[in-house]
């Protein structure tokens, strides 16, 4: 019973309702980071590994700190904190171990902190009543997800440069159409496993 819990968490975090294709959260990183496959992997990590601790913390903090005392209102902020504490663990370490990847990304790693699709996966926890285990494996899902998104529009935006492209379609232009393409791929998935 617990086995198909977590299976039907994953495909539904990575393929059936993927936070960036389907939820359309975290479209600017989307966007920015994935013009090259390395920096797409390293954001996509950076991304996995805030979105399953904060998942794991925010919950935590909801359940036995916040929903107690009745200050369900002030999640928001609580859960804001945590991210934006896991982002500057995530950039000093970065910095300090693989500061090509670190420049790489640039301006894109403190983004996380204010990256919708890492706040939402916390919320969506929340309404969805999950467990602690649940709101980690959904957060560990959501962010695979989320690289799944970036690593796969960055292949073909990579392609799309040795492309032979309509001038009025080179750049921002294409790159979005590409998206809504993937978008619409990945539609396809809805209905799978009655979720």
């Amino acid at each position: 019973m617990i086995m198909n819990s977590i299976i039907i968490i994953a495909i539904s975090a990575i393929l059936v309702n993927n936070i960036v294709l389907s939820q359309f959260l975290g479209v600017c990183p989307f966007l920015g980071v994935s013009k090259k496959l390395d920096t797409a992997f390293g954001m996509g990590g950076a991304v996995i590994f805030v979105m399953t601790i904060s998942s794991l913390i925010t919950r935590v903090i909801y359940g036995s700190l916040l929903k107690p005392n009745n200050l369900e209102y002030l999640n928001t902020i609580a859960f804001i904190l945590v991210i934006a504490s896991l982002v500057q663990f995530v950039e000093i370490i970065l910095k300090r171990f693989i500061p090509p990847l670190y420049k790489a990304l640039g301006i894109y790693l403190p983004l996380i902190t204010t990256n919708c699709a890492v706040l939402g996966a916390a919320l969506m926890n929340i309404d969805k009543n999950y467990t602690v285990l649940n709101s980690t494996l959904y957060g560990l899902f959501a962010g695979i997800g989320f690289t799944l998104a970036l690593v796969l529009f960055a292949g073909i935006r990579e392609k799309l440069e040795y492309s032979d492209v309509p001038e009025s379609l080179k750049g921002l232009p294409i790159s979005l159409i590409a998206a809504s393409l993937v978008s619409m791929a990945f539609l396809g998935f809805k209905g799978l496993f009655g979720i």
